[in-house]
């Protein structure tokens, strides 16, 4: 059996006025999604557990089978392994997000106003990250040389503490978390030990920016300048079992995101490269596709992630959202759905290979509010013994209406690849 996983990346979303009351999801014209949903079951799933915030940390880790209560120790670390960091245990790791805050001086004063300082490029934010670390070193030279700073994609970045210190009692608010509310009510809380030595290094990072001509000429050019350094995500190295080990299954990530990248390394998944990739709208979606349905051949289950929708729902740029899905529906699922179909059917050819097919966001993630929700995700799956009574669309009402709902999000997982299977029996591992 073959088994491919789709996720739109923030796609499910509440009615949007400008889209006649409508969520993207029932405004994007995605005849492929249709389809699947007419021959295949919607239902909604609880990606996020009780206590934890609706994230792409938590909320794919739950998709993929890995309960966030007993595997997850923060966000950075999953990141850090994606750039292949040789983590330790008694290292803290946390996320650095170049951001965008309001001048003085302007009606925007002291605001965030954007988490990926205007998706800066690549280039600018390693020239930045160079320069930051030699800034603290100056400023800062009893602590700065306990911390390492690594590059990863945009203004995503990885900070990791070797000193020994422990973040235990810290707690941090990610940037996109709090769109045009007062940065500085949000700064690391604990002690002076924990929240009072990474707010040194963020604020220190202001004046610095202000002035560095990178800033400097993305300004001149009308773009977002990487104003301050954003601090959070912390968290210790996981000790995560293999997705093989688990499910008898060898599997591939195709994404931008070192977020699911680094999920991927842990469980033990390879993660296939591709030219033209980004977190936003001009990714190259046929490029995915193509990737995606190449990758069937060689592994049992392929995850192919998405991050456009997400990251433009937190621009409240709905528009480029629905963009985004007709998109995803063209270039990646229409494709995936035509390679699927060439391992037949079992349920006619007990010869047949076979394939599932599930498709979902990991969150919500709202155009209004330009942050993430926890309420619970609708999912199409489709494939071999998939029926449903009832034919209803992939939608956020849909899903609501539908009596499939998985409450524990890590169990959708062994539901995808094995109920209703008569080829396997149940609980058999290494079987599919």
């Amino acid at each position: 059996m073959k088994f491919v996983i789709i996720i739109p990346d923030g796609a499910a979303d509440i009615p949007i006025p400008e889209l006649g009351d409508r969520t993207p999801f029932e405004a994007a014209r995605m005849p492929n999604l249709a389809r699947l949903a007419s021959v295949g079951k919607v239902g909604c799933v609880h990606t996020t557990p009780p206590g934890f915030e609706a994230g792409s940390d938590v909320c794919s880790m739950s998709l993929l089978g890995y309960d966030p209560r007993r595997y997850h120790t923060g966000r950075a670390p999953l990141e850090a392994a994606a750039l292949g960091l040789n983590l330790r245990c008694r290292e803290w790791i946390f996320r650095l997000n170049f951001v965008t805050t309001g001048q003085p001086g302007t009606p925007d004063d002291g605001l965030m106003l954007d988490h990926s300082a205007g998706a800066i490029s690549d280039e600018e934010a390693r020239i930045l990250v160079v320069d930051l670390v030699a800034h603290w070193r100056l400023i800062e030279p009893e602590i700065a040389p306990d911390f390492t700073l690594h590059p990863g994609v945009s203004y995503r970045n990885i900070l990791i503490d070797s000193s020994g210190r422990s973040y235990a009692g810290l707690s941090t608010t990610p940037p996109h978390a709090i769109p045009r509310e007062p940065w500085s009510k949000h700064l690391p809380e604990g002690s002076e030990a924990e929240a009072g030595v990474l707010t040194r290094l963020m604020l220190g990072s202001i004046p610095f920016f202000a002035a560095h001509p990178v800033n400097l000429a993305r300004l001149a050019a009308g773009k977002r300048p990487a104003s301050m350094a954003w601090i959070w995500g912390q968290g210790t190295k996981p000790e995560v079992p293999s997705f093989q080990s688990r499910f008898g299954l060898r599997g591939a990530m195709i994404t931008s995101v070192d977020l699911l990248a680094g999920i991927a390394s842990y469980i033990g998944w390879d993660r296939l490269p591709v030219p033209g990739l980004t977190s936003y709208h001009d990714t190259d979606y046929a490029g995915q596709g193509t990737a995606t349905c190449d990758a069937i051949d060689r592994y049992d289950l392929v995850c192919s992630h998405i991050e456009a929708p997400d990251e433009m729902s937190h621009q409240g740029d709905w528009e480029s959202k629905v963009a985004s899905l007709e998109a995803i529906d063209e270039y990646v699922v229409g494709p995936v759905i035509k390679r699927l179909l060439e391992y037949g059917d079992p349920e006619a050819n007990a010869r047949d290979v076979g394939w599932r097919l599930l498709i979902l966001p990991d969150h919500f993630t709202l155009c209004s509010t330009r942050k993430h929700d926890a309420t619970p995700v609708p999912f199409v799956m489709a494939g071999a013994w998939v029926r449903a009574m009832v034919e209803r669309p992939m939608s956020e009402q849909g899903s609501q209406e539908s009596d499939l709902v998985i409450a524990e999000g890590h169990e959708l997982m062994e539901y995808f690849l094995r109920s209703g299977r008569r080829d396997v029996r149940a609980g058999r591992k290494g079987s599919a």
